[in-house]
């Protein structure tokens, strides 16, 4: 789930990026508006989170662009706090509005929701429940582990796309973890033993991708 985040103050990207890498997300990060439409023209991005006030093209200006060609949601950010700011970003095509300064958890939640996230994602007969932190197949709890529940998380939330092992790594166990890759080998091997094997594809010297339609 690829989503572009703009904001042209260097702590706040820093600050929401690692939020939003948390909750499974890839992000692109730029610092000014146009930096920000090169990435979304150059990538596929699923959701864009913009602060308002940026150089060289602002947030609604951003956002306008990215309606005129795509379905992408659009979050706005910003410091304005009057109703009519808040109307005319939404009559710009804003999905949602967010005022500065804020809660990241709120606004992660904003942008789930746009994206239609519940507490449960599904993947034929799988079951991911976020708040359970269970996975479920065919009903029955599988008795995932913590690790296998996160490296799930992430699998899902990215289904169909390769996932580095690097990337498994700093999300599942942390960006100081000094392991190496054949700790998220060994622990996709279980995840596979309780899931089903053909669920989870490896791609040699790539990474992992969670199959739309295993051969199962």
């Amino acid at each position: 789930m690829n989503l572009l985040l703009a904001d042209d103050e260097p702590m706040m990207l820093q600050i929401l990026e690692s939020y939003f890498m948390k909750e499974g997300f890839n992000v692109l990060t730029a610092e000014d508006g146009e930096e920000a439409l090169e990435l979304f023209y150059e990538h596929r991005v699923d959701i864009a989170v913009l602060d308002w006030m940026m150089p060289k093209v602002n947030g609604v200006e951003v956002c306008k662009e990215i309606k005129r060609v795509s379905r992408t949601k659009v979050l706005l950010l910003t410091a304005k706090g009057e109703p009519e700011d808040e109307l005319y970003a939404l009559n710009s095509g804003a999905d949602d509005y967010v005022r500065k300064p804020f809660d990241p958890r709120v606004l992660i939640a904003r942008a789930c929701k746009l994206l239609n996230w519940d507490s449960q994602l599904r993947s034929g007969d799988l079951v991911v429940d976020m708040e359970a932190q269970k996975i479920y197949r065919d009903g029955n709890d599988v008795q995932a582990t913590s690790k296998e529940f996160q490296l799930m998380k992430y699998l899902i939330q990215n289904k169909g796309q390769i996932v580095p092992r690097k990337m498994l790594l700093d999300q599942v166990w942390g960006f100081d973890y000094y392991g190496d890759d054949r700790t998220v080998d060994t622990h996709i091997r279980r995840l596979r033993e309780k899931i089903g094997e053909s669920r989870i594809k490896t791609f040699r010297g790539l990474g992992y991708s969670l199959e739309e339609h295993p051969d199962e």
